[in-house]
């Protein structure tokens, strides 16, 4: 048996369906993010980063592109022959084959990969927030309060701690009460969905509580473990810290990269973010181009103008295109004349010359209002959209779309064209 203090489990197998037509065909955890990276680059070099150095990724939901991306573990330093990463999909056993139907059942199915290790604390993480973390740190904290969970948590404004499980505690720190997704919350602060679990807790709890349906750590194990006298604590967080679980916070984080003092820094030195990169040539800017304020990845020609925006790699705006207040990621092409105001264009998306995305006023949504409730054009992988149409605010595109697809040349504010095989 192989002996290591701390482990990590990453929670990667949601679908993300907030995020709407972005998500279709791949995992919330391995959409692109910031011109270069995906979103599970960001836990992943936090753990090694903070010297965890055996990490279980939990996939579920279209993995393809997650297991291609984190492969062996290279660029994070997780090709280990004693831990390094692991990708743990559901597995069919003796009696019968199992879906992970909630983020503590998934953990408790891989009950024989933690126990391989033997370790001394269990780290949950999830794989779909933006933030930097030293995990180290928050494991003295563990220690010194001889907790048996540790849970990050940070302060949140009251009228949106309702999305959150929130936590009561005394002086000391220590949880008094956990509240999952209160409709009247009595506190501001929110859990991270990041604990620290020692592991006979863990195991005990986890065990104990197999057979509850869609078992979860903030309405099952948690409770569980605090009814039952467990020490349990909040370590209050008070870094950038940003679910990106819907498409406007999504839209959110990306902008606040290209602040004139981001608060979220991509570039420093003693922290650094690592991700899978392609070999590709460097960004071409012609000199008829204008970029202003904005992330061009590698490998992009930049023909037209640029403002306020996240282009990713090997994109291509021609002559006289416009994009502003935009996330453009990788393969896109934006055609000559084209404007594309306020839009999220997923990967190999095609705009047509003279095209106009994001024109009018809003109008609610009349596919999902739930997901598509900001000014936002998204769009999916893959999608083509035909020169010369005009789209509105509030829209939602996947497929390759035809000029036909838009009467009088337009898609109106909160109206969608879903094409065969891109719905949900």
């Amino acid at each position: 048996m192989i002996k290591k203090e701390m482990i990590a489990m990453l929670l990667a197998g949601g679908q993300g369906s907030r995020l709407g037509v972005l998500t279709s065909k791949v995992a919330k955890p391995a959409v692109s993010f910031g011109g270069k990276y995906r979103i599970i680059d960001f836990p992943l070099s936090n753990c090694i980063n903070s010297g965890v150095d055996t990490v279980g990724v939990l996939t579920q939901y279209q993995p393809l592109r997650l297991n291609t991306h984190i492969g062996i573990g290279i660029p994070w330093d997780l090709d280990r022959n004693v831990g390094g990463v692991t990708i743990l999909p559901p597995y069919e056993k003796s009696k019968g084959s199992d879906f992970y139907t909630g983020t503590a059942n998934a953990i408790y199915q891989n009950l024989e990969y933690m126990e391989n290790y033997n370790p001394d604390y269990v780290l949950i993480l999830s794989g779909d927030h933006i933030y930097k973390m030293d995990y180290e740190v928050m494991l003295d904290y563990h220690k010194a309060n001889n907790a048996e969970i540790t849970i990050a948590a940070m302060p949140v404004p009251l009228e949106e701690a309702s999305r959150f499980g929130v936590v009561i505690t005394d002086e000391s720190n220590r949880i008094l009460e956990f509240e999952e997704k209160p409709q009247n919350p009595r506190s501001d602060l929110a859990s991270m969905g990041i604990y620290i679990f020692s592991w006979p807790t863990l195991r005990d709890a986890l065990i104990r509580m197999k057979d509850e349906p869609g078992c979860d750590f903030g309405k099952h194990i948690i409770p569980y473990c605090h009814e039952n006298g467990a020490r349990v604590f909040a370590y209050e967080y008070n870094g950038y810290w940003k679910d990106v679980g819907t498409l406007s916070s999504y839209w959110e984080a990306n902008m606040e990269l290209i602040d004139i003092i981001p608060e979220f820094n991509l570039y420093e030195e003693y922290w650094r973010v690592y991700t899978k990169s392609d070999i590709i040539p460097p960004q071409f800017i012609s000199t008829e181009a204008k970029i202003e304020k904005s992330i061009i990845g590698e490998g992009s020609e930049i023909y037209g103008d640029v403002i306020n925006s996240v282009i990713g790699a090997g994109v291509v705006i021609e002559k006289g295109a416009m994009v502003r207040d935009s996330i453009v990621m990788q393969g896109s092409r934006i055609g000559e004349g084209a404007e594309v105001t306020k839009a999220i264009l997923a990967e190999d998306v095609t705009v047509g010359e003279y095209s106009q995305l994001g024109v009018g006023d809003y109008a609610p949504s009349t596919y999902d209002p739930k997901v598509y409730q900001a000014d936002l054009v998204t769009v999916g992988e893959h999608s083509v959209i035909p020169g010369r149409v005009k789209v509105g605010k509030n829209t939602a595109i996947f497929g390759e779309t035809q000029a036909e697809d838009y009467p009088d040349g337009l898609l109106a504010s909160g109206d969608y064209i879903i094409k065969a095989g891109g719905i949900r």
